[in-house]
């Protein structure tokens, strides 16, 4: 989806530029080579792009004469690795798709675009900015090498002004390379987030430079800082001349809540930078809170007496500290976190995910009472952060790789850079299961430095690792984090280290196949682990075991599932056919599993009342079925087939269970509260599906979601239809992807880039289907079997 922020709308005299423009539409794409010579010959040139500056014998596709006429049209974000076939050779943990350094020719992707600049912004400074390529990236403008990234998690900002063609075309070019893997997870490759053109003022505030600190009270106190740029070549600050800079705080209302204004004598020589410090007293503020998410526009102007440059941040305020008894604190009062794990990707757009999209996962999400969002495990894609401010979930947000040299604490320090004045943000995560140095002294060391490092970026949070617990596990981060407690002695660190706060970042969702009850491994699915015995502890419920332990101890912060939504690759504990984890509480496309109706029981108030497994076993007639109920009514009854199997107790975070023999017909359930009859819940066995029901499920920005459910002639959903489905792309109906779930999937998921068909079929998988479409004028959409 394409997203444009314009020019503010400020009254004055002057010119104002804070104008950042979207350029995400109108790319050409084409697959390179590792090899330089089948890599449309890069980098082979007598003198090539880092010899000499925008050289006339450059001929790679950097070069603005370059003929890309035979590549593909495409909008970003754009992941090309969605596209790519499967193969079992492939990388298991990116999801056997074939690219990585077996896949010489299809590990690059190469983008180029025509960018017009209008003459009258000779006078700005001009920036490209990516929010993310992976990776290995590498890119040019009009020719000339800017440089590369060798992450695909750290946005990339490159001063173009000097060699910009004003009131003309301009080229764009960028080389991505997938061939190395950063992340033991799908991560896909290209330009998978945004793209952006900066135009400021050469006297400007530097991006990502602003900070803010909140102090609570009767009288409120809001401490802004930041630095200033001067890059107005040629022309130092004249004797005595200053700079004025003011700043205005804005409720959701558009009313002003505080302002201030100081004067900078300060001043910054060309190509240089200086700080700036003031303080916002508003009468009152309402703090930011996952009931109540409330978001002020902090509108910062610098006038230099030649222009006025400005910037406005979304950002909030609020109270978010981890305490040693008493959990994790949010405005004074302890919250416990209901927290998942996130990948950055799903069904049919691979890790390029339209902003739309990503505000149907976190509010799929919510449904069931998550609050909390762990990014795992890297930096996030800046709108989900966004996404999370506005709808209350908190985060914490991980570097992706641990050390102290400046790859490292460069990427740390981008983050908080960057994200620091999102609310959701509570904690900084340094590191993830870190098995070379739980073990040894050195990590101690690592994390002690990195937490000094933390504190001086962002002294207003605390900072934390998740530990897979080796014998060190108690390393110097402000929150300990708890990757599974069958693998850390959590009680026992509790007695040890007393004065330590903790949260679970990593607990298991016991999840399997969405709708498969019996174990289908050889074909790359799996029933759910819940229902069978833990040989560890004889557990029964998994997800169960977890959230009880959490709940029972209020010293500890609360937990994370692994994961929210199933991602692709990583298919433990299978392998080929498998491509996808299978442990989300929602799979791929974000249809629910029954785990999610566990966590709705407990994490909701909502009355909710869920019996499995469904009543289409066919194959399994005659043998004894175990069906168990998710529910937080105080009492269940179960009847199957007219008899009744007796009426149960709830137990608090627990489940029910009966045992049946399976015969064709119908399971009823009944709930009550207070000893009344409040929900009632009826499962059937169903005929053949005869018709796609398609449902708008989310629409926003143009974007729609399709979610389609099969059904049967008396209109019943039936649970294990795996018929195609076919969606016809009418005028003005782009299909970005289409999914089932199925985490064996290994077909087609969109159209060919550059096509345009007139229809798309994709197989349902245990009754249901997904479209992610473009439907700008929101059209009829038409899906049938």
């Amino acid at each position: 989806m394409k997203k444009l922020i314009v020019s503010l709308a400020l009254a004055t005299a002057f010119p104002l530029a804070a104008e950042l423009v979207n350029i995400d539409g109108g790319w050409r794409f084409a697959f390179g080579n590792t090899d330089p010579a089948k890599d449309f010959g890069a980098g082979t040139e007598y003198f090539n792009y880092l010899t000499k500056a925008a050289s006339i014998h450059n001929t790679g596709p950097y070069a603005v004469k370059f003929n890309d006429s035979a590549w593909v049209s495409i909008d970003l974000p754009f992941d090309f690795v969605v596209d790519l076939p499967f193969e079992k050779d492939a990388s298991h943990s990116h999801g056997y798709k074939t690219v990585g350094y077996k896949y010489p020719a299809s590990s690059v992707g190469w983008y180029r675009k025509v960018l017009p600049v209008a003459a009258a912004d000779s006078a700005k400074r001009i920036s490209l900015v990516f929010d993310g390529i992976f990776r290995d990236s590498k890119v040019w403008f009009n020719g000339f090498y800017l440089g590369g990234e060798p992450s695909g998690y750290v946005g990339q900002r490159y001063d173009v002004t000097p060699y910009v063609n004003f009131g003309g075309d301009n080229v764009i070019a960028v080389r991505s390379d997938a061939t190395l893997e950063e992340g033991w997870f799908y991560e896909g490759g290209g330009i998978y987030r945004h793209a952006w053109l900066d135009i400021s003022e050469p006297r400007h505030i530097n991006p990502n430079s602003v900070a803010t600190v909140y102090t609570p009270g009767a009288g409120p106190e809001i401490k802004v800082s930041g630095r200033v740029a001067n890059k107005l070549h040629g022309l130092s600050p004249a004797p005595g001349e200053k700079w004025t800079l003011s700043a205005e705080l804005i409720d959701r209302a558009g009313s002003p809540v505080a302002s201030e204004r100081i004067t900078l004598t300060d001043l910054p020589a060309p190509e240089a930078e200086s700080a700036w410090q003031l303080t916002l007293h508003p009468a009152s503020l309402t703090e930011w809170d996952i009931e109540n998410p409330t978001l002020y526009t902090l509108r910062l102007r610098l006038d230099d007496g030649r222009s006025v440059s400005a910037e406005d941040i979304v950002t909030g305020f609020r109270r978010a500290e981890f305490d040693p008894d008493r959990g994790f604190m949010l405005n004074g009062r302890p919250v416990k976190l209901k927290g998942v794990n996130m990948h950055q990707d799903h069904a049919g757009v691979g890790a390029g995910i339209p902003d739309a999209l990503n505000v149907y996962r976190l509010k799929e999400l919510k449904k069931y009472g998550v609050n909390a969002y762990r990014a795992s495990h890297n930096p996030m894609t800046p709108e989900v952060l966004a996404a999370c401010d506005s709808l209350g979930i908190l985060v914490i947000e991980e570097n992706r790789l641990l050390g102290i040299n400046g790859y490292h604490t460069g990427q740390l320090r981008s983050m908080i850079d960057r994200d620091r004045n999102h609310p959701s943000v509570i904690l900084w995560s340094v590191g993830n299961e870190e098995w070379g140095v739980e073990w040894d002294e050195k990590g101690v060391r690592i994390v002690d430095e990195l937490r000094d490092v933390a504190h001086r970026l962002d002294p207003t949070r605390q900072m934390t690792v998740a530990t897979s617990s080796g014998p060190k596990p108690v390393i110097p981060a402000d929150v300990a984090g708890y990757n599974y407690m069958m693998q850390n002695p959590v009680d026992r660190h509790r007695a040890d280290y007393p004065a330590r706060s903790a949260y679970g970042s990593e607990e298991t969702s016991g999840c399997g196949t969405r709708g498969v009850y019996f174990d289908d491994r050889a074909n790359g699915r799996m029933a759910s682990l819940n229902r069978t015995p833990d040989p560890a502890d004889s557990c029964l419920n998994r997800i169960e075991r977890g959230w009880k332990f959490y709940d029972e101890r209020p010293w500890l912060g609360g937990l994370f599932y692994w994961t929210g939504f199933d991602y692709r690759g990583e298919p433990n504990p299978l392998e080929y056919p498998a491509v996808g984890s299978e442990f989300g509480i929602l799979d791929y496309c974000g249809f629910p599993k029954d785990e999610a109706m566990y966590l709705k029981s407990w994490w909701t108030d909502e009355p909710t009342l869920h019996i499995f497994p469904h009543w289409n076993l066919r194959g399994h007639e005659g043998e004894e079925i175990d069906l168990w109920a998710y529910s937080n009514m105080d009492e269940v009854e179960l009847r199957v087939n007219g008899k009744s199997l007796g009426r149960k107790p709830m137990p608090r975070n627990g489940h029910l269970s009966w045992k049946a023999v399976y015969r064709p017909g119908r399971v009823e359930a009944i709930g009550y509260k207070d000893g009344r009859k409040v929900l009632t819940k009826r499962i059937e066995t169903t005929g053949q599906a005869v018709k796609a029901i398609a449902e708008c499920a989310w629409s926003e920005d143009g974007l729609q979601v399709i979610n389609v459910s099969l059904v049967d002639s008396k209109g019943r959903f039936v649970p294990d239809a795996c018929q195609p489905v076919t969606i016809s792309l009418t005028d003005g109906l782009r299909l970005l992807g289409a999914g089932n779930g199925d985490p064996a999937f290994r077909g087609q998921e969109r159209p060919a880039p550059g096509t345009a068909p007139e229809s798309f079929t994709i197989p349902a998988f245990n009754g249901h289907a997904q479209f992610i479409i473009l439907n700008p004028d929101s059209a009829p959409v038409r899906v049938t079997l």
